[in-house]
């Protein structure tokens, strides 16, 4: 636990099946616990407020298949060039808005996961074994939707899944699962695991998102 006060902005909404809620809400002591105080705001309009953005250390973004106004992204991805943190999990941060400049901030987009939920492994990759956020973490299975993602080359992957082949593609193909970046003097997090809150029942994925949550806030 920290002494150090900082802010957290949890802005969560969108498509009830994530339920965006539920799961950043049990996150919010965890955040409470190392020195943050935490608002949260079911409302994009949060995002118009540059004051407010500027003075927030950490964004943890719960939202998905909503509409972002060009302001609103533009102002987010200012906060984050000026130091703002920004930090999420699965479509909450992924398929959260089709916007070009929110995209190009988290590095990565939804594009389909596979019928319903099946076990797959989480390949931590050994040469960034050292990164905070999966340090003396070792590869896992969960059993939650995977994601198919297009990503930005220029993040830092910590972790990927594998796709078998099937009757459309002729090899495997390995999918970033969770990734780090720099935006000018701001840091983001994004994990595409947490479907479901039962999924971070799963240690490692518990551990990830919270260190992913620290390691990107200011």
């Amino acid at each position: 636990m920290t002494t150090d006060i900082r802010r957290a902005l949890v802005v969560r909404g969108g498509w009830d099946g994530h339920q965006p809620v539920t799961i950043s809400d049990g996150f919010v002591p965890f955040l409470k616990e190392n020195g943050f105080v935490v608002e949260t705001s079911e409302d994009l309009a949060v995002y118009e407020d540059t004051e407010r953005l500027a003075a927030t250390d950490l964004v943890v973004q719960c939202w998905t298949m909503g509409t972002i106004t060009r302001e609103q992204s533009d102002n987010l991805a200012a906060a984050v060039r000026a130091g703002t943190g920004l930090a999420g999990w699965h479509g909450g941060i992924v398929d959260s808005f089709h916007d070009h400049g929110y995209h190009l901030l988290t590095g990565g987009k939804f594009v389909m996961h596979p019928p319903g939920f099946h076990d797959h492994t989480v390949h931590l990759l050994p040469e960034r074994a050292g990164h905070p956020v999966v340090a003396g973490l070792d590869d896992f299975t969960v059993h939650t939707e995977q994601y198919w993602l297009l990503t930005d080359p220029h993040i830092d992957v910590l972790a990927t899944t594998t796709f078998p082949p099937d009757e459309l593609r002729d090899r495997p193909a390995v999918m970033p699962a969770v990734w780090t970046r720099t935006w000018g003097a701001g840091r983001v997090f994004v994990s595409a695991i947490g479907h479901k809150p039962d999924d971070f029942d799963v240690p490692e994925v518990r551990t990830l998102t919270e260190r992913g949550l620290l390691w990107a806030s200011r």
